[in-house]
């Protein structure tokens, strides 16, 4: 029960990344489209391999402390992020700013079919590479044209 509740305070918190842009960054998230879909697709890929070290190693330290192991964070991915734990099809959308950091649309479809919409929020290191610092899934009416 404890689990459910911080993973949905967590998915809350994250939903609020999503309310406002700041215009001065939209160009700075075009440009590292590529870059964050590239990240995507490493944890994807790590996802389908059953690699949780790999997978783990995208996110950002808050969420590596908030998760503590990799197992943990994959057995939260395996109970509440199927679409993308195991899609049968990815689509990338466009990359937005919000108030708080880029975040880059994701059209997925489920392994059991239905249609997502994962929006995956970025976080950007002293080192200028960029870790992921959140996903909000949600269930879509279908893809985006």
């Amino acid at each position: 029960m404890r689990f459910v509740v911080f993973v949905s305070a967590w998915v809350l918190g994250v939903a609020m990344l999503f309310v406002s842009h700041t215009p001065g960054m939209a160009q700075s998230a075009r440009s590292d489209g590529a870059v964050f879909q590239k990240i995507i697709k490493g944890q994807m890929s790590a996802f389908a391999r059953g690699d949780a070290d790999a997978a783990f190693s995208f996110a950002t330290p808050d969420i590596q402390r908030q998760f503590q192991t990799s197992d943990v964070f994959m057995k939260m991915v395996k109970q509440g992020y199927q679409p993308v734990y195991r899609p049968k099809d990815v689509t990338f959308g466009t990359s937005k700013v919000t108030s708080r950091g880029p975040v880059q649309e994701v059209f997925v479809t489920g392994p059991k079919g239905g249609s997502w919409l994962a929006l995956y929020s970025f976080e950007q290191h002293g080192d200028g590479t960029w870790r992921i610092s959140g996903c909000y899934l949600t269930k879509s009416s279908g893809f985006a044209a």
